[in-house]
């Protein structure tokens, strides 16, 4: 359950940002990744939750933007979004793909602090 490792390293990017700019709280992070990058958005937010007590970002709302998979078909020289990578395309059948999109790692994008 890597969530937990990484709710750690949000709550520690946020307390670092809150010490440097001077916010007491946090009131949402909006994060993004990919669709493949194999993150579930609810374990995420839970071990968040839990991790985030007697910090700034306590009680904090995640919203997430996750991005699309996507593929390019060396066969029909097609590009395409899927929601899973089968190594074949769905327009030709060709197994000439390359996964182009999908696994982009967790993001911040933005933090609403008071």
């Amino acid at each position: 359950m890597h969530e937990l490792y990484l709710a750690e390293s949000i709550i520690q990017i946020v307390s670092d940002y809150a010490a440097r700019d001077g916010f007491k709280k946090v009131n949402s992070v909006l994060l993004s990744y990919g669709r493949l990058s194999c993150i579930e958005s609810k374990t995420l937010q839970f071990a968040f939750d839990v991790q985030s007590q007697n910090t700034p970002a306590r009680g904090a709302a995640l919203h997430f933007r996750i991005l699309p998979a996507a593929i390019h078909c060396f066969s029909c020289q097609k590009d395409m979004t899927v929601d899973a990578h089968t190594g074949i395309c769905p327009a030709c059948g060709g197994a000439d793909v390359l996964l182009t999109a999908g696994t982009e790692e967790l993001q911040i994008l933005e933090l609403d602090v008071d």
